[in-house]
């Protein structure tokens, strides 16, 4: 009898109370599973400092972008607009740290993000006009049909519901663009392409000469003309 009275006697925890503890205990777990994550995930990173001269040649860079694009406004003649071609294909060669906003925003627009990234392009006036303000920083040639198919075989992908897929076959070409002959269209659907380079063309890549940077855009048309890098 007197074990029963101490038992009647014990408090009950309300139950919202053991919701709040519950939700509590929960979130803990949580947190300490993305504590963990973010532990591993930082495990090896080193605090990268940058020196004064790279402020230095940021700026530099910069300056000499503005009087490159202010000569541009003064004598806009454009590169001349090839007879024989209407499709060529750019390459990004050099990283844009501290360049122009112009010339960010139009590597932005030609979906260059990445060093080695190359989309093609329609040959016209106002294309050429673009390429002027980018010039120092990629490289473009012409490739022919053969070169065409392989780049899309090889090194081809495409935008579907906001994924990207692989061009594996011609079902995913036929079934997306089969019904347009846009150009516009198709460059949209192509993801751009990344291409692999020489070893040795990409070593010690920050403070290329102009020597070393015109050695770089020969490797590169040549890797444009054959795509089997």
């Amino acid at each position: 009898m007197a074990e029963q009275e101490q038992r009647k006697k014990i408090p009950l925890v309300p139950e919202n109370l053991l919701k709040k503890r519950k939700a509590y205990q929960a979130l803990k777990a949580t947190q300490a599973k993305q504590a963990l994550l973010d532990k591993k995930e930082n495990k090896g990173k080193k605090l990268k400092f940058k020196r004064l001269e790279w402020f230095l040649h940021d700026s530099w860079r910069q300056q000499r972008d503005r009087v490159r694009l202010r000569r541009l406004e003064v004598k806009p003649h454009g590169l001349e607009v090839p007879d024989k071609h209407s499709l060529a294909f750019i390459v990004r060669i050099q990283r844009i740290n501290g360049v122009s906003s112009l010339v960010q925003r139009t590597i932005a627009r030609l979906r260059l993000k990445k060093i080695f990234s190359g989309v093609f392009f329609r040959v016209t006036p106002q294309t050429m006009k673009t390429l002027r303000i980018v010039e120092p920083y990629v490289t473009w040639g012409f490739p022919n049909l053969k070169s065409v198919r392989e780049l899309i075989l090889k090194r081809g992908q495409a935008k579907v519901k906001n994924k990207t897929i692989p061009l594996t076959d011609n079902t995913v070409i036929e079934e997306h663009l089969g019904k347009y002959g846009n150009f516009q269209a198709i460059s949209a659907f192509l993801r751009p392409f990344h291409l692999s380079m020489a070893r040795h063309a990409t070593k010690n890549r920050v403070g290329f000469s102009s020597r070393r940077w015109a050695y770089l855009a020969i490797e590169v048309n040549a890797s444009i003309s054959s795509f089997g890098g």
